[in-house]
């Protein structure tokens, strides 16, 4: 494994950046570790701000950007000059790596949510009890989140869980603005039709 660590400064691109980057990506290509580390000074910083806007956190942005180019040194054989630039390549890395550490994260505040549910259910049922419409919705919500298409799913997590808006989202996932807007609209719809059913097969019973 090659160990990487952030350049303080940026990289100042040449006359002919096109050439440069050129000649970096075929360098790259051919497991060049040298190339490696003056691709990785090229486009870190560009990897790094795209992680650090989605995510809002200064350490989870460092972790994406070294699984970012880690993950581009191992599986550089996918990386095809004639397709498009490094760049570009690299940056739908970094869209993936951010979305699996937003995901990651969801995962981490639900488990955590969870064991503070079952704390408070342990220590006060009649709590618990006080609000049985709202522990109904929470279930459905959950039940319901799980069955959205993968994209809806998605984008309503980092909405609501990440506290993200549309635009941060398009760029985190390289989805269209319009596109995003969609998932979210379509989802929350089910969502709340679902709880509405639910709430109604309550009263029926």
């Amino acid at each position: 494994m090659i160990a990487i660590t952030r350049p303080a400064e940026q990289w100042h691109s040449p006359t002919d950046s096109t050439q440069r980057d050129e000649k970096l990506a075929w360098g790259f290509l051919a497991a060049d570790e040298v190339t490696f580390a003056a691709v990785f000074k090229r486009w870190s910083p560009l990897v790094h701000t795209m992680a650090s806007r989605c995510l809002g956190d200064a350490q989870e942005a460092e972790d994406v950007t070294q699984q970012v180019f880690l993950a581009a040194w191992r599986g550089r054989a996918g990386f095809h000059p004639e397709r498009g630039p490094l760049g570009a390549w690299l940056v739908g890395i970094t869209r993936r790596k951010i979305v699996d550490a937003l995901a990651a994260r969801t995962r981490r505040q639900r488990l955590a949510e969870a064991a503070a549910r079952t704390a408070a259910t342990s220590a006060s049922h009649e709590a618990a009890d006080s609000a049985p419409e709202a522990t109904v919705d929470r279930v459905l919500i959950v039940d319901e989140l799980m069955r959205l298409p993968h994209r809806q799913r998605e984008v309503i997590c980092m909405a609501f869980y990440q506290d993200l808006t549309h635009a941060q989202i398009a760029e985190c996932t390289g989805l269209p603005l319009g596109t995003v807007k969609s998932h979210a609209r379509r989802g929350l719809h089910r969502l709340r039709l679902r709880i509405e059913q639910g709430r109604a097969a309550d009263v029926d019973a």
